[in-house]
């Protein structure tokens, strides 16, 4: 029978509650959203596009930690607490992935975490 195993990338910020930055089952890595922290733990300062840039930063270090990259995310999601913030993050996300573009939602909340900008989470296979 198969387990979950936590993901813990020493190079990505530790979660900032009671949960992974991902877990594996099977050939799924499940990446917790990410905010826009640096690895030692302090927001970073900045506009958007930074923002996102330090976000998928991090989950490219999960992602590594798990065996896994970029190119085998199947989902992503991004949480923006302004969506007018839409096009310029796109920008930042096409540094990232490539074609084939995994699916993807994008919607507008209210707030976030540690008043960041946005958060993204990803499941990828591996």
């Amino acid at each position: 029978m198969s387990s979950i195993e936590e993901i813990a990338a020493e190079e990505s910020p530790a979660a900032v509650g009671p949960y992974s930055q991902g877990v594996t089952f099977e050939n799924h890595v499940f990446v917790s959203g990410q905010l826009p922290l640096k690895p030692e733990g302090g927001m970073v300062s900045g506009d958007i596009a930074d923002q996102a840039e330090q976000c998928l930063e991090n989950i490219e270090k999960i992602l590594s930690e798990a065996g896994a990259n970029f190119d085998d995310v199947l989902k992503a999601r991004i949480f923006l607490d302004d969506l007018d913030d839409f096009d310029e993050v796109n920008e930042v996300y096409r540094k990232f992935f490539s074609e084939p573009y995994p699916a993807r939602s994008c919607v507008e909340v209210a707030r976030l975490p540690k008043g960041a900008g946005l958060e993204i989470e990803v499941l990828a296979r591996r």
